[in-house]
């Protein structure tokens, strides 16, 4: 048996309403499942999950989304009501990181990583 790759980043939300205008905001699609005890949304073939009513911690899952211009897609998490958590950082090999909470306390990461392959995703 062999993990294959990330499929889902589960987020859980104290306010469900709130946290599908967040995320649908920041993601730019509607929720394409969307009932009381779960919000998925489809992001480039994998899963961002909300789960409603509960306790967010920056300490727990991270996921590391992708982006093509991490200093722009920063600025505008933050536009959209995120705070600074890490701030953009090379990390070497051109791989750029940075972290932001969303508005419920959760960790939000992305990344700009040059060698990512899409191609490899199964």
């Amino acid at each position: 048996m062999t993990i294959l790759g990330l499929r889902t980043a589960i987020y859980p939300v104290p306010d469900l309403a709130a946290g599908k205008l967040f995320y649908s905001a920041v993601l730019g699609t509607a929720p394409y499942f969307d009932e009381p005890y779960y919000v998925g949304f489809r992001v480039g073939g994998f899963e961002l999950g909300l789960l409603p009513d509960e306790k967010p911690d920056v300490d727990g899952t991270q996921a590391i989304w992708g982006t093509a211009d991490i200093d722009a897609e920063y600025a505008r998490l933050l536009s959209l009501g995120a705070t600074p958590l890490v701030p953009v950082n090379d990390v070497g090999g051109g791989i750029r990181v940075a972290d932001v909470l969303d508005p419920f306390g959760n960790r939000f990461s992305i990344i700009e990583n040059p060698h990512f392959d899409p191609a490899a995703v199964r």
